[in-house]
């Protein structure tokens, strides 16, 4: 039986950052990294934008090869390799690679095996023709299904959904979204997702909002989604219905599990068993604005408590304090972000919550090349603390979210934001930046 210092079960964001980090301060520790799919240190936020072929080649998503952790960096790893059964009591792993079992013992365990597709329990669900998107393996078989595929079904309106609704209007395909909710992007507020359905629609995908799919029907291969509103044919069905902690391995053991079957971790990523770690989307976190746990699968967080559980497996004293939810995507040529909470959190959190929406310009109003902004501030009434915000334009959304994630991070309230010293040139930014402008009317009311 094969012995390491530490396994690390999953070589996505927070496995491999586990791995380097604890490797970089001991470098005499043996680590072994188990990863399921053919490759590790990839960036699965890329793959729509492979399908549609704006990146012409999948190993472009791909940071570093199994080889450079492998030669550079003294790190084993195991593609192509299951791991299916842990016994956390007498540290023992059973591996499976081409059908041959391996046990491997070990005094460390990271658990970093990220999320997974959502498979709800609809009927015809296992016909051939519906896809998933997880690892790069699932986009390259989606992008020659979708070559030869004409009308396309995506259940599921989030990021993923429309994203991938995007790289099939520009392949060509007819597109119909099935939402079960009145609008898209359930994690920002229905105002500003009605911004986005306009550009949807405009570029000709199909939406089918407040629409569940019930069922699909085909022999072999799906050919229809059936709804409660009506049947639809369709070449191929892409589910994107969202994802859950991929955590089925420890459900029988002796770990704790927290917000939506996310493992329970500390701030040094230790459960609640000795030496063991668990980091990235399998884990939960603490929300900064509600301080209570929460369950944010992405990727920055991943890398980040990747490399805590790194250096802590390893005797460091790191410490990773929360998350308040920032994320951005680009649907056409909208630039949609978000951070904290949207209003219905808020007010499901207990805050008396209120907010201020304003239409602005990215620039200086005499500036040629000056967009559009939408910006929405989400604030507690009485006590003024910032809860939350969210913003789309054409540009610079990205910039302006991270500023409020910042002064969410600070505890600034709605107010204080007037004040912030953000710079101005007529190139870049209006005198009276849209943050500020939102911030002046809220101190009003």
């Amino acid at each position: 039986m094969k012995m390491v210092d530490i396994l690390v079960i999953g070589g996505g964001a927070a496995g491999m950052s586990a791995a380097s980090k604890a490797k970089r301060m001991k470098p005499d520790l043996s680590i072994l990294v188990v990863e399921a799919s053919n490759y590790v240190s990839y960036a699965p936020c890329g793959i729509p934008y492979y399908v549609s072929g704006i990146v012409d080649d999948h190993m472009k998503l791909i940071h570093y090869p199994v080889e450079f952790f492998i030669k550079k960096r003294g790190i084993n790893v195991m593609v192509n390799t299951h791991v299916i059964e842990v016994n956390l009591d007498d540290r023992v792993a059973i591996l499976k690679s081409s059908e041959k079992e391996r046990e491997v013992e070990f005094e460390k365990l990271v658990i970093a095996t990220g999320a997974k597709p959502i498979m709800p329990p609809i009927e015809g669900i296992d016909l051939q023709g519906i896809y998933t998107l997880h690892h790069i393996e699932d986009g390259i078989k989606l992008k020659k299904a979708a070559k030869e595929s004409e009308k396309i079904g995506i259940v599921g309106g989030g990021y993923i959904g429309l994203e991938m609704a995007e790289a099939f209007i520009q392949l060509g395909k007819r597109v119909m979204v099935f939402e079960m909710l009145p609008h898209v992007l359930p994690n920002i507020d229905e105002d500003m997702a009605k911004i986005v359905e306009k550009t949807l629609v405009s570029h000709g995908v199909d939406l089918k909002l407040d629409e569940k799919v019930v069922a699909f029907e085909g022999e072999d291969r799906v050919k229809k989604v059936i709804t409660e509103k009506g049947e639809y044919e369709v070449d191929l069905v892409l589910m994107a219905v969202g994802v859950k902690p991929n955590a089925d391995l420890f459900k029988n053991s002796r770990l704790e599990f927290g917000v939506r079957g996310a493992i329970r971790v500390n701030e040094k990523m230790g459960t609640n068993l000795e030496n063991v770690y668990a980091a990235g989307d399998v884990a939960e976190t603490k929300h900064l604005v509600t301080g209570k746990p929460t369950w944010i699968p992405l990727a920055q967080t991943a890398n980040k408590m990747g490399r805590v559980a790194g250096a802590n497996i390893a005797g460091g004293d790191m410490r990773f304090p929360g998350v308040v939810g920032t994320a951005f995507t680009k649907i056409f040529e909208l630039h949609i972000a978000r951070t904290g909470l949207t209003t219905e959190e808020a007010r499901k959190e207990g805050f008396d919550v209120t907010s201020v929406n304003i239409e602005a310009r990215t620039k200086a109003c005499f500036y040629p090349s000056a967009k559009l902004i939408y910006v929405k501030l989400i604030y507690d009434k009485e006590t003024r603390k910032l809860l939350g915000g969210q913003i789309i334009s054409e540009e610079d959304a990205t910039g302006r979210i991270n500023v409020m994630a910042a002064a969410l991070y600070a505890g600034l309230s709605v107010d204080e934001i007037f004040y912030l010293d953000l710079g101005y040139a007529p190139p870049f930014a209006p005198v009276w930046d849209p943050l500020v402008i939102a911030s002046s009317i809220a101190s009003r009311k």
